[in-house]
């Protein structure tokens, strides 16, 4: 499996950011090749990732560098995602 990095940038009080984050839990040990970041948008490097991915909706779902969804996911799509980048 080759490595794969998952950036979630999430903004305080964000509802849809927590239920990534539960659903993340619930699969993370089927994706032991994935590294998890979570950034808050109020840090510097979260205004920094927001501003170069242009995200203004939260989450926002980077996989290796390259953006994948803002505002919501959807969860058979992000797998089928994970899996492509993970082969």
């Amino acid at each position: 499996m080759t490595s794969v990095v998952l950036d979630v940038l999430k903004s305080p009080g964000c509802q849809i950011c927590k239920t990534f984050e539960e659903f993340w839990e619930t699969i993370k040990k089927d994706w032991p090749n994935v590294t998890f970041r979570v950034l808050d948008v109020t840090t510097p490097e979260g205004s920094e990732l927001a501003q170069k991915y242009m995200i203004f909706a939260s989450p926002g779902i980077i996989i290796n560098n390259e953006l994948f969804a803002t505002g919501g996911f959807d969860r058979l799509k992000f797998l089928a995602k994970l899996k492509e980048f993970s082969q």
